[in-house]
């Protein structure tokens, strides 16, 4: 956060306070644009505003132009690593002000409860009750409404009306007139009784108090905003997580073998540093020594343990579950992975979707025409002759019901909640327009290598010949001579050797030779041994490996033992676990898969078939694939690309929505709207439901907000409701939006069965049944 430059635009993020409803966002972005070069958005759940501006236009410019419409601005602070336990900082500020909020609630409720019984059960209401209430109502009306009046002060001084402006009318009406009805109008008569009931009333020649409104409209908002700072709080749980992952101090393993400990921002990339059992890691690195199980769930959403050892990259936030480890820091501070994710969710939830710009459209408007309207209502029923405390009601009624919070909260909220789950999926959006492109996408292109197989070449498949010298003494023999190969078929056979026998050390390999194109040949326990590409003349078991082995496309290889055929292996790129179910996810949601990969046509043929896609385009390059992409497009398609190397970078940039596997380069990863933290095709799915969910989420929320004022604006209009009614509707339409909102963070991706993969079907059809 703070200040970032981009050639000729600079992106500032100011924390904006006193902002109340979508009026006021409105107002903030308006003036801000005011500023030449200047474009805001400005977010009122998280109170933040999001400003490009071009280097002409200081931070503090933006400031006080915000400070000018009005309200509060400050520069965000930056984080201190060395903060302790206590919670100093903004977190502390943000505690004290919700313990003054709670206990400028409590004694509003303390004063208005009182003066809502008495007012509402006349059974009650004793000889000069209503002196009594207006003693305990006036330090309400003052006091307890005390923001609301300074808010529509302070934006009467710049010409603006917000929400707090019609909280504090309607306060103030509903007070004063019950201030003349004591004085002035009768009511303060001892002895005056007055009925309660939910539509108002007059007409029996003395003027009624409406003390009740006066007390109740503070008592509701206030409720209102602290359960929906309560609420609002919940849907940035997944930041506060994040942020939880952080450590704050390291070990550092000296020259000397000694341990320093030194707080996390004085560690440096290159720097080795320990990891005990228990602890977080404490930023991004390689292990340089020690064996362990790392539990990743918090950062990558993947909840089994990795097992890790020299050479293994960690990620910064995971916990160590098993032994010691030495660390090598391979990135620190802003450019480790956490703070990629943490600066990913908070750029998400500082956008806004199409739906909720809309919105802010009409509340920018929308508390003028509250005012006319409250002012037309009193004048009509003036000059239709009605009672004068009738009037007023009516028009207290509309400014009260008719503020604009619930429409300023529909978006943001459902954004945060969003966000938040997704990245505790490891499934990082970078804002709405992402999750917009989510929803309607139709097309998804699918890179191979990577992303639906694992990356890297593996064993697929090891036949022994019937009448030889046996699977495991064969195998052994091939990974031996196979460790002076540096090719990645040689690697990978080794590598299936040594994790069939962890426990005993492959035997050595004399006189190695390696031939270009052909494989590799060695002496091992007395015994010549070759692994080469197999001719002809296989028989019996070997033959059919060696078929099975071209028709998925996979690499055959022969080990002979002096001379003779002794095993088959077949080496590929095998398909990740989870790209079955993916796929067929995918399917399900009405996503049309396309694979496109750089691969030949054979491999790219067996994987398509092996996981049911139809269209495949095989050998395609860079180039080829963004213009496939464009292809798509034209024919009307909504196009996600789905890939992980920098070859898929431009296909990734132009397609409606660009899909990185977290695993790939920082190429791929920076041209993506959405990023697969734990590198699992699966989350594509649970990504595009959860989008759905979302918008469906927000046009709820949309939809009460709107429809909310269009019922309740007319019946207050004609008198049909309650100022204190009103107040607990206005408050009661924030909370549900809130509450809806907040369903987001308990969404679970559905999981059913794993498809079985179709080449599998295929071969039993074939062949009556499994090998």
């Amino acid at each position: 956060m703070g200040v970032e430059a981009a050639d000729t635009v600079v992106t500032t993020d100011l924390t904006v306070g006193g902002m109340t409803c979508a009026a006021c966002v409105k107002r903030v972005e308006k003036r801000l644009g005011r500023l030449d070069g200047v474009t805001a958005t400005v977010n009122l759940a998280t109170g933040r505003a999001r400003v490009s501006h071009p280097p002409s236009v200081t931070p503090a410019d933006l400031v006080t132009t915000v400070e000018q419409a009005g309200y509060t601005a400050q520069l965000p602070e930056p984080p201190r690593q060395e903060r302790g336990k206590g919670g100093q900082g903004r977190q502390g500020e943000q505690l004290a002000w919700g313990a003054g909020q709670r206990q400028q609630l409590l004694v509003t409720a303390l004063l208005a409860l009182p003066v809502l019984v008495l007012s509402m059960v006349p059974a009650l209401q004793f000889r000069n009750w209503q002196w009594l209430c207006f003693a305990l109502a006036a330090p309400v009306a003052t006091w307890g409404a005390w923001p609301f009046h300074l808010r529509a002060l302070r934006g009467l001084r710049h010409a603006a009306a917000t929400m707090d402006t019609l909280v504090s009318l309607g306060v103030a009406a509903s007070f004063g007139w019950s201030a003349y009805a004591l004085f002035l109008g009768g009511a303060g008569e001892p002895g005056m009784t007055m009925p309660f009931t939910l539509l108002p009333s007059a007409g029996d020649g003395v003027a009624h108090v409406y003390l009740e409104a006066a007390v109740g409209v503070p008592l509701f908002v206030l409720t209102g905003r602290f359960l929906e700072a309560r609420a609002r709080h919940g849907t940035g749980q997944a930041l506060r997580s994040l942020a939880g992952l952080a450590v704050k101090d390291v070990a550092v393993r000296e020259d000397s073998g000694a341990e320093k400990v030194i707080p996390v921002a004085r560690l440096r990339v290159g720097q080795i540093f320990v990891v005990r059992p228990g602890e977080r890691v404490a930023t991004d690195g390689v292990v340089v020594e020690g064996n362990s199980a790392v539990d990743l769930s918090l950062v990558t959403g993947e909840s089994e343990p990795v097992e890790v050892g020299p050479g293994t990259g960690l990620t910064g936030g995971a916990v160590n579950a098993g032994g010691l480890l030495l660390v090598r820091a391979t990135a620190v501070g802003a450019d480790t992975r956490l703070a990629r994710i943490t600066r990913t969710v908070t750029d998400a939830q500082a956008g806004k979707a199409n739906a909720q710009r809309l919105a802010d459209e009409v509340a920018g408007v929308f508390v003028p025409v509250v005012l006319s309207l409250a002012a037309t209502v009193l004048g009509f029923w003036l000059g239709a002759g009605a009672d004068p405390q009738a009037a007023v009601t009516a028009c207290v009624a509309v400014l009260v019901v008719a503020c604009p919070c619930a429409l300023g909260l529909a978006t943001p909220t459902a954004l945060m909640a969003a966000t938040g789950r997704g990245a505790q999926l490891g499934v990082l959006v970078t804002g709405p327009q992402a999750l917009e492109a989510l929803k309607h996408v139709d097309t998804v292109v699918l890179d191979k290598t990577g992303t639906l197989t694992s990356g890297h070449m593996s064993v697929t498949a090891f036949t022994a010949a019937p009448d030889g010298i046996g699977g495991e003494a064969a195998l052994r023999l091939a990974g031996a001579v196979e460790q002076g190969s540096e090719h990645p078929l040689g690697r990978a056979i080794t590598a299936y050797a040594t994790k069939s026998a962890p426990h005993e050390p492959l035997p050595a390999v004399r006189e190695f030779a390696a031939e270009a194109g052909r494989g590799v040949r060695g002496e091992v326990d007395g015994h010549v041994v070759e692994v080469r590409s197999p001719g002809d003349g296989l028989e019996g078991p070997l033959a059919r490996a060696l078929a099975e082995a071209e028709r998925a496309a996979h690499t055959p290889v022969l080990v002979l033992v002096d001379g003779r055929p002794e095993a088959l292996v077949a080496v590929g790129d095998l398909v990740r676990p989870g790209s079955y179910r993916a796929v067929d996810r995918l399917r399900r949601l009405g996503v049309r898969p396309v694979l496109a990969t750089g691969d030949r046509e054979a491999t790219a043929r067996a994987v398509a078939g092996n996981l049911g896609i139809d269209e495949v385009h095989a050998r395609c390059t860079p180039e080829g694939k963004a213009s496939l992409v464009q292809e798509l497009r034209a024919g009307g398609h909504r196009v996600a690309v789905i890939g992980d190397g920098v070859n898929d970078a431009a296909a990734l940039a132009g397609a409606d929505l660009g899909i990185a596997m977290g695993g790939g380069t920082d190429v791929a990863i920076g041209a993506a709207d959405v990023t697969l933290v734990r590198g699992d095709i699966e989350a594509v799915a649970d990504a595009v439901r959860l989008a759905r969910r979302t918008l469906r989420t927000i046009r709820v929320n949309l939809l009460w907000a709107f429809g909310y004022n269009a019922v309740t604006v007319p019946l207050a209009a004609v008198g049909l409701l309650n100022p204190m009614v009103a107040a607990a509707a206005m408050s009661a339409s924030s909370l549900l939006v809130v509450g809806n909102s907040l369903r987001l963070r308990t969404w679970r991706p559905a999981r059913g069965p794993a498809p079985r993969p179709h080449r599998d079907r295929d071969r039993r059809q074939n062949r009556g049944g499994d090998r």
